[in-house]
C-alpha cells in the first residue's frame, strides 16, 4: 500500500511538472486568479527594533534606570535588587538596605527547577503503574507524576501541553487487561510510598492546607489535589486518585470489593498497565511559567530521589544545596525549606538568583535550558500576562521573568535585553509591603524591570 501511495505520488508530481513547467517553487510569487481584487501586500513594519548588541553593560546606565521605580515607597522599607550581565559574573549594581536576605517567595522556583534538571535527564518522564497484588486483588502505585489528570484532558480539541497522563486510560487499559485474564472482581490498593516524610512542610503557615492554598504532597494524586468541582484542595489526593481509578474500572465491568486501601505494592509484582508523565523539561517549564505550587514541591521530592534516594522535604533540601554547590553556584547564606517558596522562611541572596539565571543560559549546561524558556515573557505569558502595563512600554517582550507573591511579598527575577541587544540578568525583591500596597508595589517592581528593557545600558 505504501509503495502505491508513493508510487501515486511521484505520478503527480511529475504529471504537474509536465503541466506547468515554468511553474514557480514560492508559493508566494504565485499570481492571484484574475476574477480577484486583492490589495497590494505591504511589509509589516517591525515589532521592535533591530538588537545588534552594543558592548557591555554600564552599571551608571542600569543604576539610573531602575533607581526611581524601587526608590517607590509602595515597596516598602527593605527592597533588594542586583543586576549583572548575562555572559559574565558578579553584579554590576547593587541595591537595597539592611541585610543582604529577603524572602524570595516563588522566585524559589528557579533553584528548584535548577536543580531537577541537574539531578535528572530532561527526558525524564514519571510512571504511574498498576501492579498485580494477587489473585484477588490490585495496586494503584503512585509514581510522583505532578499532572496526573483524573481524566483525559483534550483542549479545543488539541493535544495537552504539558502531555497530561490520566488516571481514566489506565483503568480503561488495567481493565481491559484484567478482563482478558478472566478477572472481573477485584480489590484495589494504592500505594505513595515512593515519597516519605511529612506530606505538609513544618515551615509553612498552618492554614496553607486547610484553607486550600496547596496540596499535601503525595506521590500519587489526579489534578494536583483539586477537587472536581469547585475551589480548594481535597483532604486527602491519593486516595481521591484511587476512587476515581476505582470507578472507572467498575464502568469497564470489573467489580471492585469495597473501598481503595492504602498498601505498599508486593515486590517484584507484574504490572498490568502504566501511563508517563510528560518530559521533566516540560513540567520545569509550566511550573516557571504559571508559578505552580504543588509541581515545584513534587520536583523537589524527586531531586531527593535522585540524590539521596529518599523522597522527602529534608532529603530535596539538602539535594539541591549540593548540586548547585557541585555546579559552582555561590548561595552565600541564602536557605530554602521548600520547593515552592511558600515558606516565609526561606531567604535569598539576591546575587546567588542572577548566578542560577547565568547557569541556566551557560554554553555548558544546555540541560537547562527549559529554566530560561519557562520564564513568562512580560506582558504576553504566564504569570506575566496582565502585567507590565504600566511603566515602560518598550519593556513589555524583552523582560522575562519569574514572578514571586506571598502577603507582604512581591519578587522578579530572570532576564532582561535592553534596545541594543545587551542581556542582563536582575533580582528584585521587597519582602515588607504593606498589604493595602500590594498591586501599587508589584506595578513599581515591574516597572523597574521594565526600565532595564527601554534603556540603552551602555
Amino acid at each position: 500500500m505504501l509503495a502505491v501511495v508513493a508510487a501515486a505520488t511521484w505520478r503527480y508530481d511529475v504529471l504537474d511538472r509536465w503541466l506547468e513547467p515554468g511553474r514557480p517553487a514560492d508559493p508566494a510569487a504565485v499570481a492571484p486568479p484574475s476574477e480577484l481584487d486583492l490589495p497590494a501586500v505591504v511589509a509589516a513594519p517591525a515589532v521592535a527594533e533591530e538588537a545588534v548588541g552594543a558592548g557591555p553593560v554600564a552599571a551608571a546606565a542600569v543604576r539610573r534606570a531602575i533607581r526611581p521605580n524601587l526608590a517607590d515607597g509602595d515597596l516598602g522599607r527593605h527592597v533588594l535588587a542586583a543586576v549583572g550581565p548575562l555572559d559574565g559574573a558578579g553584579v554590576l549594581v547593587r541595591s537595597g538596605s539592611g541585610a543582604s536576605l529577603a524572602i524570595p517567595a516563588s522566585t524559589t522556583k528557579i533553584v528548584t527547577s535548577v536543580a531537577a534538571l541537574l539531578a535528572m535527564d530532561p527526558a525524564t518522564r514519571f510512571t504511574t503503574r498498576v501492579v498485580d497484588a494477587g489473585p484477588r486483588g490490585i495496586v494503584l502505585v503512585g509514581g510522583g507524576d505532578p499532572f496526573l489528570a483524573s481524566e483525559p484532558v483534550d483542549p479545543d480539541g488539541g493535544p495537552a501541553w504539558p502531555e497530561r497522563a490520566d488516571v481514566t486510560t489506565l483503568a480503561r487499559a488495567t481493565a481491559d487487561a484484567l478482563v482478558a485474564a478472566g478477572r472481573t472482581r477485584v480489590r484495589v490498593g494504592y500505594d505513595t510510598s515512593l515519597f516519605s516524610g511529612p506530606e505538609v512542610s513544618p515551615r509553612w503557615r498552618a492554614d496553607y492546607v486547610p484553607d486550600g492554598v496547596v496540596s499535601p504532597i503525595t506521590a500519587l494524586w489526579v489534578d494536583e489535589g483539586r477537587p472536581a468541582e469547585g475551589f480548594g484542595r481535597v483532604e486527602d489526593p491519593a486516595l481521591t486518585a484511587a476512587t476515581v481509578f476505582a470507578g472507572v474500572l467498575s464502568r469497564r465491568g470489573v467489580e471492585v470489593v469495597g473501598v481503595p486501601r492504602e498498601q505498599v505494592a508486593p515486590d517484584g509484582a507484574a504490572e498490568l498497565a502504566s501511563v508517563t508523565s510528560a518530559p521533566l523539561s516540560q513540567v520545569v517549564e509550566q511550573v516557571l511559567v504559571v508559578s505552580d505550587n504543588e509541581a515545584a514541591e513534587v520536583l523537589l521530592r524527586h531531586v531527593g530521589l535522585a540524590t539521596e534516594g529518599t523522597g522527602s522535604f529534608a532529603a530535596g533540601r539538602r539535594g539541591v544545596v549540593r548540586l548547585l554547590g557541585e555546579a559552582g553556584v555561590d548561595l552565600g547564606r541564602s536557605v530554602f525549606w521548600d520547593g515552592s517558596g511558600l515558606s516565609r522562611e526561606n531567604r535569598v541572596e539576591p546575587a546567588a538568583l542572577l548566578d542560577l539565571l547565568r547557569l541556566a543560559a551557560s554554553d555548558d549546561h544546555p540541560e537547562l535550558r527549559p529554566v530560561l524558556t519557562g520564564l513568562p515573557v512580560a506582558g504576553f505569558t504566564g504569570s506575566l500576562t496582565d502585567r507590565f502595563d504600566t511603566g515602560a512600554r518598550e519593556g513589555r517582550g524583552r523582560v522575562r521573568a519569574k514572578t514571586g507573591t506571598l502577603t507582604g511579598v512581591t519578587s522578579l527575577a530572570g532576564i532582561a535585553t535592553d534596545r541594543d541587544g545587551r542581556s542582563m540578568v536582575f533580582a528584585m525583591l521587597a519582602d515588607r509591603v504593606r498589604v493595602e500596597d500590594t498591586l501599587e508595589a508589584r506595578d513599581a517592581m515591574d516597572a523597574a524591570a521594565a526600565a532595564l528593557g527601554a534603556c540603552r545600558c551602555g
